[in-house]
C-alpha cells in the first residue's frame, strides 16, 4: 500500500512541476511574442511580355525601445516573354534566399539599419548557353526617416558586383512597415 501511496505523490508531483513550466513558459513566450514585429515587402508587375513578382517576409525582435534584431526571406521571380521576336532574348529568373536584419533608432525620427542577405540566382535563358546559377552576398547599410511603423530611406550595398548583383546599383530606396 505504501509503494502505490509513494508513486501516487511522486506522479502527482510531476504533473505539477511540468504544469508550472509549462505556464512559466507560456509566461514567457507570450512575453516574447509581444516583442516580435513582422513587416516586410510584396510586390508585383505586369506588363507587355514581362511578369515580376515579389515577397520577402521579415520579423523583428524589439531587444529594447532602440535595438531590433530579426531575420528574412525572399523570393522573386521575373519572365521576359519577347512574343517570338528573334532579336531579342527571353528569359525566366528565380531567386531566393535569406537576410538577416539589425535595426537602431538613436533618435526618435532616425532609423539606422545593416541588412545581409544571401541569394540564390537562377537564371534561364531562350538561348541555354546564357543559363546561369550562384549565390551571391548582399550587406546593405542604411537610414531612413521613423513615423510611428512607416520608415522611408536609402541603403547601400558595400559587396555590390555588377556583375552578379540582383539589384541595378548599390543604392537603394526602402519603404519599411512593421506591426
Amino acid at each position: 500500500m505504501k509503494t502505490y501511496y509513494f508513486k501516487n505523490i511522486i506522479i502527482l508531483s510531476l504533473f505539477g512541476l511540468f504544469s508550472c513550466i509549462s505556464f512559466s513558459q507560456n509566461q514567457n513566450e507570450s512575453e516574447f511574442w509581444k516583442k516580435v514585429r513582422f513587416g516586410g515587402n510584396v510586390g508585383a508587375n505586369f506588363g507587355n511580355s514581362y511578369t515580376s513578382i515579389l515577397i520577402a517576409p521579415q520579423a523583428i525582435y524589439q531587444v529594447n525601445q532602440f535595438v531590433g534584431l530579426g531575420a528574412g526571406l525572399n523570393y522573386s521571380y521575373s519572365e521576359f516573354d519577347p512574343n517570338n521576336n528573334s532579336s531579342v532574348q527571353g528569359y525566366k529568373s528565380n531567386i531566393a534566399g535569406g537576410s538577416l536584419i539589425a535595426i537602431a533608432q538613436p533618435l526618435d525620427f532616425l532609423q539606422v539599419s545593416g541588412d545581409f542577405e544571401y541569394l540564390h540566382v537562377n537564371r534561364n535563358f531562350d538561348n541555354p548557353a546564357f543559363n546561369d546559377t550562384y549565390w551571391v552576398p548582399a550587406l546593405f547599410l542604411g537610414a531612413g526617416y521613423q513615423q510611428g511603423n512607416f520608415v522611408i530611406g536609402a541603403r547601400y550595398d558595400v559587396l555590390y558586383n555588377d556583375r552578379k548583383s540582383v539589384y541595378q546599383n548599390g543604392i537603394q530606396p526602402f519603404v519599411r512597415v512593421l506591426f
